[in-house]
């Protein structure tokens, strides 16, 4: 994301090439690969990239694009507005994500050893006030996080980067770390539907070419392990009467509500990253009484295909199947925030009123 921290650009290009190589002579991977559509962008920023003329390993203006803009402080944002323009990259990223159906994520950063995990930014209804800012799936990206540390070389050790700075089993929560408004991974969880996490991979931003290829070797086996955890969880289709797949259904994990709903693609498709445990999935056409179906999910990554349970709606036909639905990019969770605090008032105007007529008895 950021044009001057270069690990993981690197580490990207040689895990397309250990992928590809490696398919159709290593068991695992070419499982991997038949059961996985694997995605990756080795840079977002290359006008970035191109502009950093010395190498450095703090900071340098190849952090920002042509435009001088920060591409993660860019994003729409679930709990403030963000009044950034635009990028033309952050569009473009924008677009990928609402025309793919991405399930599991990670960006790539430098200046730090450590897996970070949404919320990034936070508000009281997430637990802001306790410096965590809590998703509905923290479980999940916890997991997610130490599954990444625990297989590097030595991310796992939360060392840090200096004497200052701690990061126990190598992860943290975003917000915990530092505040930050308009990030990719907070985005793509709220309006992706995708499960992101932030991968910090070297204490130099910009390190000496010779370095490279030991940056590889550690990341190796986490990238690989990271990936494998897309199959966690469940999956399915949402049908109607006649088999047609329905779009825009919402398919949610009963306790785990989502501030924008988790919603099927085009194909009627679903996937919850869940880990293993007994879950109600609820599915609900709207305009029509919602589908509960308790289910027991294995541990399944080393299988490389989730559980799968389907939905058939007999009362839904084709013709209301299409419904759009969509949230607005806008702060939720600030408008669930006013939303909380617009009911309590009238708990204490409830309570008044009883203390009153009791005295008045």
């Amino acid at each position: 994301m950021h044009g001057d921290e270069t690990v993981g650009r690197e580490i990207l290009l040689h895990l397309i090439d250990f992928l590809v190589t490696s398919y159709g002579r290593d068991p695992v991977i070419t499982r991997l690969l038949n059961n996985t559509r694997v995605h990756i962008m080795p840079s977002m920023n290359p006008d970035g990239f191109e502009a950093t003329k010395v190498p450095d390993c703090y900071y340098t203006r190849g952090r920002y694009n042509r435009n001088g803009e920060d591409l993660n402080r860019n994003f729409p944002d679930a709990f403030e507005n963000n009044s950034a323009k635009i990028q033309p990259e952050t569009r473009a990223v924008m677009d990928w994500i609402k025309n793919e159906t991405f399930v599991l994520s990670a960006n790539l950063h430098g200046g730090a050893l450590v897996a970070s995990y949404t919320f990034d930014n936070g508000n009281p209804v997430t637990g802001s006030l306790k410096g965590y800012s809590r998703s509905p799936d923290d479980d999940v990206f916890i997991h997610l996080a130490k599954t990444y540390s625990s297989n590097h070389a030595s991310m796992y050790k939360g060392m840090g980067c200096d004497n200052r700075q701690t990061f126990p089993e190598g992860i943290t929560n975003g917000y915990s770390w530092y505040q930050l408004e308009g990030g990719m991974q907070d985005y793509n969880y709220v309006w992706g539907q995708c499960f992101e996490i932030t991968l910090e991979l070297s204490c130099c931003k910009y390190p000496p070419e010779d370095q490279l290829g030991k940056f590889w070797r550690d990341n190796k086996v986490a990238l690989i392990e990271y990936i494998k955890q897309v199959h966690l969880g469940v999956k399915g289709q949402v049908t109607d009467k006649n088999g047609n797949p329905i779009p825009n259904a919402i398919v949610e994990a009963k306790g785990r509500p989502h501030v924008c709903p988790y919603r099927t693609n085009e194909q009627g498709e679903y996937f919850l990253l869940l880990l293993p445990g007994t879950y109600v999935i609820n599915a609900t056409v709207p305009g029509f009484k919602s589908m509960l179906k308790t289910v027991e999910i294995p541990d399944n990554t080393g299988n490389f295909s989730a559980l799968k349970q389907d939905f058939s709606f007999p009362e839904v036909s084709a013709k209301i199947s299409s419904r759009v639905a969509s949230c607005p990019k806008t702060p939720l969770y600030q408008e669930l925030t006013r939303a909380s605090a617009a009911v309590k008032p009238t708990i204490h105007v409830l309570a008044l009123m009883t203390i009153m007529l009791a005295i008045f008895k």
